[in-house]
């Protein structure tokens, strides 16, 4: 039997790697200015991963790259299911993006500068999240180093952050997600998935959260 984690990690990994989805993931939950210059026409899916044995068993991640004024950028989105909030979250989103940079030399071997990386946090917990995001607010005394201090940050998006009248404004496949997550309820749902079936245009991306939502409902 599969367990819970299991069905969030192949059901989110799957919905994401939906060009439609991850769109939407970005345009609606990420508000920097950006993100409306991304060419998501072109965008490829990395099938790699970083995450550390230690946290396999609550963490997924994906990988993007796309291009950005005709630069390469990557979008790394760590699917965070464990129900605790890891307050040394940023430290491993750090590790993670090194990782992520000693694998682009190995594959690029006359590379001589990195490209840029945004590193968001997609958390779906009951708890509110509380981690910081900023690498030196988990560095005693971070300033006093001056300009040499560590920084790093990531891009959290918490489900349960968002009201349910905030969601119920947007009508796309992710605020459903989220509806159904944080906020469920059968009419809501019923009301919401009718709406996305005869607006969306993208039916895949459609069929794809309505079979995740079935995995969900037969395992409980």
């Amino acid at each position: 039997m599969q367990t819970f984690h299991n069905l969030h990690d192949k059901g989110y990994k799957r919905i994401f790697r939906n060009r439609t989805l991850f769109r939407q993931l970005l345009e609606t939950f990420v508000h920097e200015p950006w993100v409306n210059q991304l060419d998501f026409d072109r965008c490829e899916y990395l099938d790699k991963s970083f995450v550390s044995e230690q946290y396999q068993a609550t963490e997924s991640d994906l990988i993007y790259k796309l291009k950005l004024k005709s630069k390469d950028v990557y979008i790394i989105i760590l699917l965070e299911f464990q129900s605790s909030v890891d307050h040394f979250m940023a430290l491993r989103v750090l590790r993670y993006i090194t990782d992520f940079y000693l694998d682009y030399i190995h594959s690029h071997k006359r590379v001589k500068r990195l490209p840029p990386v945004f590193p968001l946090v997609v958390y779906n917990g009951k708890k509110s999240w509380t981690a910081p995001a900023k690498l030196g607010d988990l560095i005693a005394y971070h300033n006093v180093l001056g300009k040499f201090a560590l920084h790093c940050e990531y891009f959290t998006i918490a489900e349960r952050a968002f009201r349910k009248e905030e969601l119920l404004k947007i009508h796309n496949i992710v605020s459903t997600l989220f509806l159904t997550e944080a906020h469920y309820d059968l009419e809501t749902f019923r009301n919401e998935f009718l709406h996305l079936f005869r607006h969306e245009q993208d039916r895949q991306a459609v069929s794809l959260f309505f079979n995740w939502f079935k995995q969900l409902s037969r395992h409980g």
